[in-house]
């Protein structure tokens, strides 16, 4: 499609009529069939997610974040009191409902109103979190507040470009990769290339019944095996879409 072009034949974006901003998350928890986000909280949820961390057989989860691993429950508590504290990152636990205990934590960041983007990060899920349908169900809820409850254009996912893991999450989610921003941050002495994912609000209703559908109890076995994967319903979806507006 051609761009739009101003008075002096130059192209020109899009129009965005009415665009007064996003809205500011809140603290109220999302809640959905396997877990509930809230805000984290030291005294509820530091003894749970300490627990959860310390579940796993080494420190290899710690490699690609700016913070841990933590030796003890002390130095894990010192670190959650900062987060809560934080306006931007919000710093959010994961709630496993069948257990009520914490299993991992989120935060949405760099929320830029004006613009309507905002940022998910600092993903550190434990291993009772990792490849389950609460780990899929949290990004869910994360995307659906951002873009039906607060009117988001665009949500970002960034991570190090080294880090395999994160960026296979971030397609699987549907998150379209955009690039890479060469010697962006130094961390743990070492040079972090970074790289940059999104999904934007024109995306989302394609994505929604993807989730929807993987999320539905239908969808797994007796084995509580998936029957159907993410990433095959959000490109289903997302062909369909295309070629409704194609014939549209």
């Amino acid at each position: 499609m051609e761009p739009r072009r101003n008075a002096f034949e130059q192209p020109i974006g899009a129009p965005v009529p009415g665009w007064n901003g996003a809205q500011a998350p809140g603290g109220e928890p999302l809640a959905g069939q396997y877990c509930r986000i809230e805000r984290v909280d030291v005294e509820r949820h530091a003894a749970d997610l300490y627990e959860a961390y310390s579940s796993a057989a080494d420190g290899r989860d710690w490699t690609y974040l700016n913070v841990g691993p933590f030796g003890s429950l002390a130095a894990y508590r010192e670190h959650l009191t900062r987060a809560a504290a934080s306006a931007d990152p919000l710093h959010h636990a994961v709630i496993d409902l069948a257990t009520g205990k914490a299993i991992g934590t989120l935060a949405l960041m760099r929320i830029d109103r004006t613009n309507g983007v905002i940022e998910v990060g600092h993903v550190t899920y434990s291993p009772r979190l990792k490849r389950t349908r609460i780990a899929t169900e949290a990004m869910f809820l994360l995307l659906q507040h951002v873009f039906d409850d607060l009117g988001y254009r665009r949500f970002e996912w960034k991570c190090d470009s080294l880090n395999g893991p994160s960026r296979n999450a971030a397609l699987r989610y549907g998150f379209t990769f955009e690039g890479i921003f060469r010697q962006a941050i130094v961390y743990h002495e070492r040079n972090r290339d970074t790289a940059w994912f999104s999904i934007i609000d024109s995306e989302w209703p394609a994505l929604r019944p993807s989730y929807t559908q993987w999320l539905d109890t239908g969808n797994f076995d007796a084995q509580a095996q998936q029957k159907e994967r993410l990433v095959d319903l959000i490109a289903r979806q997302r062909a369909e879409a295309s070629k409704a507006s194609a014939s549209a």
